[in-house]
C-alpha cells in the first residue's frame, strides 16, 4: 500500500510539474502571438498615417506655392457670374414677401498651371466667392418675379459676401492631384524624408527596431527605398500613397523589419526569464525532494536488513555462548579440564566476534560525528601491511590462502594513524578472504607515482559488477553472492575504508570484473 501510495505521489507531482511547463509554454506562444498582432496593428497605423501625411504635405506644398505666385501678380481678378439662384416666398396671412438671392462668382487670377508643369498649360486657377442678399417686403403684393428687377425698396435688407472656402479647396485638390499624378515619384517625394517620417512615426507607437522600406511602382520598384530593402510580399507591410482623384494609386509603400522576431522576443524577455528561473527552481526543488524521497526509502530499506543481519549474526554466536555454557554445566563435562577450555575459547571467540561488530558500528558512527580522534606521525608503509597481513594470517591459513608481496616503492615514508591505517588494510584483506570461493590468493603491490606511494591489493575472488564498483563504498552497501551464504558483515567495513583514507588526504578505488577479482587501490602522500 505505501509503495502504491508512493508511486500515485511521484506520478501526480511529475504529471503537475510538466502540467506547469507545459501552460508556460503556452502561455509564452500565446503572449508571442498577441505582440505578433499589436506590432503588425501598430505598423498599420503608422504607414496609413505615413501615407495621409505625404499626402497632406504635397498638398501644402502646392498651396504654399499657389499662394506665393498669386500675391506676386499683382493683378486685379477677373470676375465672371457663374450662377445666380433666385428664391421668393410670400405670406398671404401676415401680407410679408421675403425675396432670397445668391450669385456665385469665381474671380481668376491668371495663373495657369503652367507655372507648375509644362502639361497643364490649359489649366487655370480660380477662386470662388458668394453674395447672398435677404430681402424683406411688408403689406406689398405686387412683388412677382417681373417686378424683381425694379428698384423697389425694401422693409428689411441683410447682404452677406465671403469666399467659397470648401470649393475652393476641393477645385485646388482636384487640380493639385491632377498636376501631382503626372510627376515622377521621385520628385514627390524624397528617400531621406519618408525615413525620418516612418522612423518618427514608428518610435511613436513604440516600434523600435530596425526597419527597410521602399516604394513600388504597380510592383516594380522605384529609386525610393532604403539600402537594404528587398521586396517580399508575405514579409511586408503595405499600403497605397498618392491616390488620385477616382481614389486608385499606382504607388504602394512597404516596410520589413528585419529583427521582428528578436524585437517581439525582447519585450518578452525580462518576464521569460523570471519564469524560467521560477521554473526551474521548482525542477531543482521536484528533483531534490523526489531524490530525498528515494533516498530515505533506500536508506529505510538498507536499515532494515542491516538490523535483520546484525540480528542474525548476533543470533549465532549468542546461541554457541549459550550452549557451551550449558555444556561447562554439565558434571561430566566440567571435570574434564580439556573440554572445559575448549568451550571457554569458543565463549572468548564469539564475544570477541561481537565486540568487534560492536566496534565497527561505533567507528562509522563517530567518524560521521568527527569524533574519532586520527593523531598521525610517520611510519613506513610496508611495516603497517605487514601488521594487517598478520592479523588475517590465521583466517588465510584456516581457508588455505596464500599473500604475496610485491614491495616495489623505494619511498614509503608517510604521515599516518597506525592502528586505523592497520584496520583498512585488514578491511580490504577481509574481504579478499570473504568473498573468495576457493583458496584465497592475494596478492599486496607498492610503488611509488611522483610524490605518492600506491597500494594495490588483488585478489581472485567473486569480483563486481559496474554498478557494485561505484557503490561499494556507500554505507550499508552489500551487493548480492548468489549462493554464497557464509559471507558475513554489514556493508560498514569499505565506508570506513573510505573515510580514513580521505583523512590521510588520499584515494581509495577499485577495479574489477565480475568471476575475475577485483583490485583495491589506495594512494597516500609520502613525506617529502
Amino acid at each position: 500500500m505505501n509503495k502504491l501510495f508512493f508511486r500515485i505521489l511521484v506520478l501526480l507531482m511529475s504529471l503537475s510539474l510538466i502540467g506547469i511547463i507545459l501552460v508556460q509554454v503556452y502561455w509564452f506562444n500565446s503572449s508571442f502571438k498577441n505582440n505578433d498582432e499589436q506590432f503588425k496593428y501598430h505598423v498599420t497605423q503608422v504607414i496609413g498615417n505615413v501615407a495621409d501625411k505625404l499626402e497632406q504635405q504635397e498638398e501644402y506644398s502646392f498651396y504654399d506655392k499657389w499662394n506665393r505666385l498669386k500675391d506676386s501678380t499683382g493683378k486685379i481678378p477677373k470676375k465672371e457670374d457663374l450662377l445666380e439662384v433666385l428664391y421668393v416666398q410670400r405670406n398671404t396671412k401676415t401680407n410679408k414677401t421675403i425675396v432670397y438671392s445668391n450669385t456665385l462668382t469665381s474671380e481668376d487670377y491668371d495663373i495657369s498651371g503652367s507655372l507648375f508643369n509644362k502639361k497643364f498649360s490649359s489649366e487655370r486657377f480660380k477662386n470662388f466667392s458668394s453674395k447672398r442678399v435677404t430681402e424683406v417686403y411688408n403689406n406689398n403684393n405686387n412683388i412677382d418675379n417681373s417686378t424683381l428687377g425694379q428698384s423697389l425698396i425694401p422693409d428689411l435688407r441683410v447682404e452677406k459676401s465671403g469666399s467659397l472656402d470648401l470649393l475652393n479647396k476641393v477645385q485646388m485638390e482636384i487640380s493639385i492631384k491632377d498636376f501631382a499624378d503626372a510627376l515622377p515619384i521621385d520628385e514627390r517625394i524624397s528617400k531621406i524624408k519618408l525615413q525620418n517620417l516612418l522612423k518618427k512615426e514608428l518610435e511613436e507607437y513604440g516600434v523600435k527596431t530596425k526597419f527597410e522600406f521602399g516604394v513600388l511602382n504597380s510592383g516594380l520598384s522605384t529609386k525610393i527605398k532604403s539600402d537594404g530593402f528587398h521586396y517580399d510580399k508575405d514579409a511586408s507591410y503595405h499600403v497605397p500613397i498618392f491616390t488620385d482623384n477616382e481614389g486608385s494609386s499606382r504607388y504602394e509603400l512597404y516596410i520589413t523589419f528585419p529583427h521582428k522576431k528578436k524585437f517581439l522576443l525582447s519585450e518578452l524577455l525580462s518576464i521569460t526569464i523570471l519564469s524560467i528561473i521560477f521554473t526551474l527552481i521548482i525542477i531543482v526543488a521536484y528533483t531534490s525532494a523526489l531524490n530525498q524521497l528515494l533516498r530515505q526509502k533506500h536508506i529505510s530499506e538498507i536499515k532494515t536488513d542491516f538490523i535483520n543481519n546484525m540480528t542474525h549474526e548476533f543470533k549465532t554466536p549468542i546461541a554457541t555462548i549459550n550452549l557451551a555454557l550449558d555444556a561447562i554445566r554439565n558434571p561430566k563435562i566440567i571435570e574434564d579440564k580439556e573440554k572445559v577450555f575448549r568451550y571457554l575459547q569458543m565463549i572468548r571467540d564469539e564475544n570477541k566476534r561481537m565486540h568487534a561488530q560492536v566496534e565497527n558500528v561505533l567507528r562509522i558512527s563517530k567518524l560521521e560525528k568527527r569524533e574519532l580522534d586520527i593523531t598521525k606521525e610517520p611510519t613506513v608503509i610496508h611495516d603497517i601491511i605487514d601488521d594487517a597481513i598478520e592479523h588475517v594470517n590465521l583466517i588465510l591459513e584456516d581457508r588455505q590462502g596464500t599473500v604475496v608481496k610485491h614491495f616495489n616503492a623505494a619511498r614509503t615514508t608517510c604521515l599516518i594513524n597506525e592502528v586505523h591505517f592497520t584496520n583498512v588494510l585488514v578491511n580490504i584483506l577481509e574481504n579478499a578472504i570473504k568473498y573468495s570461493p576457493d583458496a584465497p590468493e592475494i596478492e599486496i603491490f607498492t610503488e611509488n607515482v611522483k610524490d605518492m606511494i600506491l597500494i594495490k591489493i588483488k585478489d581472485n575472488g567473486l569480483g563486481m559488477s559496474k554498478i557494485a564498483q561505484k557503490r561499494v563504498f556507500e554505507k550499508f552497501y552489500r551487493e548480492h553472492t548468489g549462493d554464497l551464504h557464509n559471507v558475513k558483515g554489514h556493508g560498514l567495513g569499505l565506508a570506513y575504508v573510505k573515510r580514513i583514507v580521505e583523512d590521510h588526504n588520499g584515494q581509495v578505488y577499485v577495479e574489477s570484473e565480475k568471476g575475475k577479482g577485483s583490485t583495491f587501490i589506495i594512494k597516500i602522500p609520502l613525506i617529502n
